[in-house]
């Protein structure tokens, strides 16, 4: 596994970890410690997803920060081969 396949992967996981701790916390609003380890992994996952932008490409629209050039729509399509 590469650089890009690897940080997609940690990127996958911790997606995977932010929406089953949201999917709780809707049925357990008051549970202080699922917060506190909520907060935690969507930190993460944003640290990732900035790091996967800067490198290759964002993923999502609101990680395409512009300076030079706009990057949003950059990442290959399915077609391409890189989503398989």
């Amino acid at each position: 596994m590469n650089g890009k396949e690897k940080l997609l992967y940690d990127i996958g996981v911790v997606s995977f970890v932010v929406v089953d701790l949201g999917l709780y916390l809707d049925t357990h609003p008051t549970d202080c410690k699922a917060m506190e380890y909520y907060n935690h992994y969507n930190h993460i996952r944003k640290q990732l997803m900035k790091e996967f932008s800067e490198k290759y490409y964002p993923l999502t629209m609101d990680m395409a920060e512009c300076s030079k050039e706009w990057k949003w729509g950059m990442a290959p399509m399915p077609w391409e081969g890189e989503c398989g």
